[in-house]
């Protein structure tokens, strides 16, 4: 799925795909704001972002849904 952070006074959106579900990023994204701590989020390809909680303005949470690739019968 595909996450959207927007950050505090940045124009570009901070964007990486997560195998994580909308309840686990969403439980992530709730502690961090409420104990001021850093959002740590890894993609399937191992990098991490590190996001600082105070400066996150909005997080956009992709649906669950896996791509399908070719074609279908």
């Amino acid at each position: 799925m595909e996450i959207r952070i927007g950050i505090q006074n940045v124009a570009r959106e901070v964007v990486l795909e997560s195998e994580l579900s909308n309840s686990e990023v969403n439980d992530l994204v709730s502690k961090a704001i409420a104990d001021g701590t850093s959002l740590a989020l890894k993609d399937p390809k191992g990098r991490e972002v590190l996001i600082p909680a105070a400066g996150i303005a909005y997080v956009e949470i992709g649906p669950e849904e896996v791509r399908r690739v070719g074609f279908a019968q």
